[in-house]
């Protein structure tokens, strides 16, 4: 099991930095009391779940109660059942004021501080550099814009770019209305209808006489290609972007035949380039006939 120990001085970003341990895989609880996190450990170690990736941030919101994280660090290290990492995030002083300043937001020690910012930073500085000292992660976010910052954190977490992206491809019916969740739309009704085929009418895109039939005339042979060439054009963009999932979704009259057979079809392309794909059909059992 992997732990990762996110702290840092509050407004450097570790609320980003959450968001982004959460994308690409990892079991994340923010503000989690530091004297729980070796129990909790403990649970998830037990669990039937599987978790083998967690994050979990820590900082002085905790009150008083946050002293306790370097003994909770340091039991877990020395159990050697977990393989322990702190990940520190800050920001100069300046920034952090004026990042307050415009959010609006509260810094944790504002009212112990009579709202004397410099002092509630220097202060939480002060609580917070045994962890900098013991760091395994380092990431100074004065100068980083948001997406900027997600990069260094996919950089350091993950060992494929691509790793970051889920593609969820899908098929629906137009006749049970357009996939509203979908980034990417393609119409297939546009090829030749295994419908009107009898033996084919109460079969599936999932099985092979469908696919047969459908990817049996050039049109079809030629879009699949075409949508392949876009397709590999756009996933490296969204993965610059900073995009966590891409739904593409492929849709024909009923969704029973084409467009689940475009959709295995390219669920199983870019399962090859080694994507992480799900898939989903969500039209296959309408008025299905028992």
């Amino acid at each position: 099991m992997q732990l990762l120990i996110i702290t840092g001085m509050s407004g450097s970003g570790k609320s980003c930095v959450m968001d982004v341990m959460e994308d690409i895989g990892y079991y994340c609880i923010d503000n989690i009391p530091p004297g729980l996190i070796p129990k909790f450990v403990d649970l998830c170690r037990h669990s039937e779940s599987g978790l083998e990736n967690i994050a979990v941030a820590v900082d002085i919101r905790s009150g008083d109660m946050f002293a306790e994280i370097i003994h909770s660090w340091q039991t877990l290290k020395n159990d050697g059942e977990v393989d322990v990492k702190i990940l520190y995030i800050e920001a100069s002083d300046e920034v952090l004021i004026k990042r307050y300043k415009e959010t609006r937001r509260k810094h944790p020690l504002y009212d112990k501080f009579n709202g004397n910012l410099h002092q509630a930073i220097r202060y939480e500085w002060e609580q917070l550099s045994q962890l900098r000292e013991n760091a395994d992660f380092y990431i100074e976010t004065s100068n980083c814009s948001t997406n900027q910052l997600k990069e260094q954190v996919k950089e350091l977490f993950l060992e494929r770019r691509s790793d970051s992206l889920t593609i969820k491809v899908m098929s629906f019916g137009y006749k049970y209305g357009v996939s509203t969740e979908s980034d990417l739309v393609f119409d297939v009704r546009c090829l030749p209808n295994p419908y009107y085929i009898d033996e084919l009418r109460q079969h599936t895109g999932c099985e092979q006489c469908v696919r047969d039939y459908v990817m049996s005339f050039e049109q079809s042979r030629l879009l699949f290609d075409k949508l392949k060439d876009l397709i590999d054009f756009l996933i490296p963009l969204y993965i610059s972007e900073g995009k966590s999932q891409l739904v593409i979704a492929f849709g024909c009259t009923g969704g029973k035949h084409r467009s689940i057979t475009f959709a295995e079809l390219m669920a199983a392309y870019l399962s090859e380039k080694e994507y992480k794909i799900q898939k989903y059909h969500r039209d296959i059992t309408r008025d299905r006939k028992i």
